[in-house]
């Protein structure tokens, strides 16, 4: 019998998906703060990557009244195993989204505010400029803000990670997302090389002054030994910041989880990284790559 269909031939149930472990579970805040995030994201016609990817702690940062602004759209040109966010043809830019973000900061009164981007591989410079615009009229209209750009590889063009420079961000985040050897499966397009290279690139451009940052999931099938070389690997491309969080699959389609991490590894894990010289990490189930971001204070940025 074929393994896709039951024994009436018809087709086969979708597998279930794992329980969620204890430190997993959690309740919703029902706070009003909720609701007017809402309101002004809808009213600004923003988009978010905690709606677009799921994100598990979409509710509580929306409560507390802070976001991660997501621009360029809300359609990838790529389909990575993991994310949620919507792959379909993008639609052209819109040439008012940097003054609706940096609008939207400023009547959230972020203090810190993490952009990023769905990848834009129809576009020559990869939405760059796009980018270096919304850093620019964020700065403009909320002075003393922190901001940290999370943004794709831009496959590793030179004009186009030196265009995003340019609006001098305070953090330069891109994730390496996972190991080696899962990278294939599990991030389409992208490589694991050329995610380095970006990293290095910035680092060295900036004269070692940038802050750099980068991100894995856990619990998609790697091994402790490749988890290490991959943060030795982040290490030699000179990145200051990691976060460590765990995979949670956003629907069926995307990539199962293969284990769920312990918090007690997690907290390993930290302290290993910790002293393989990074200088702040986040890392345990819950953590995303902009969750609680402003917990981090670089040297130079506004207090």
């Amino acid at each position: 019998m074929n393994a896709l269909t039951d024994a009436t031939n018809g087709p086969a149930p979708a597998p279930a998906r794992p329980r969620l472990p204890p430190w997993l579970r959690f309740q919703l805040p029902t706070s009003q703060g909720f609701s007017r995030t809402r309101a002004l994201m809808e009213e600004l016609n923003l988009h978010t990557v905690c709606e677009s990817a799921r994100c598990p702690n979409h509710w509580e940062c929306w409560s507390k009244a802070t976001a991660t602004f997501m621009i360029a759209g809300d359609h990838c040109t790529r389909a990575c195993g993991f994310c949620a966010v919507k792959t379909a043809k993008p639609l052209p830019l819109e040439a008012d989204e940097p003054e609706r973000v940096a609008e939207g900061a400023r009547r959230l009164q972020l203090k810190h505010l993490v952009i990023t981007a769905v990848a834009r591989d129809d576009l020559p410079d990869g939405g760059a400029d796009h980018f270096r615009r919304t850093v620019e009229k964020v700065r403009e209209l909320n002075p003393g803000i922190v901001i940290e750009a999370l943004v794709p590889d831009f496959l590793d063009r030179d004009e186009s990670i030196r265009a995003v420079l340019s609006a001098r961000p305070h953090i330069y985040n891109h994730n390496l997302e996972t190991v080696r050897r899962l990278t294939p499966a599990v991030r389409h397009r992208a490589t694991y090389e050329r995610s380095l290279s970006v990293l290095t690139k910035v680092k060295n451009w900036s004269g070692g002054a940038l802050h750099t940052k980068s991100g894995l999931m856990l619990g998609l099938g790697e091994r402790e030994e490749e988890l290490f070389e991959a943060l030795a690997d982040l290490r030699r491309a000179g990145c200051d910041i990691l976060t460590l969080g765990q995979y949670l699959q956003p629907t069926l389609r995307h990539l199962p989880v293969a284990e769920y991490v312990a918090p007690e590894r997690f907290a390993r894990y930290k302290e290993a990284a910790c002293a393989m010289g990074f200088v702040h990490v986040a890392s345990g189930p819950m953590v995303r790559s902009s969750y609680h971001a402003d917990e981090f204070h670089a040297p130079g940025a506004p207090a």
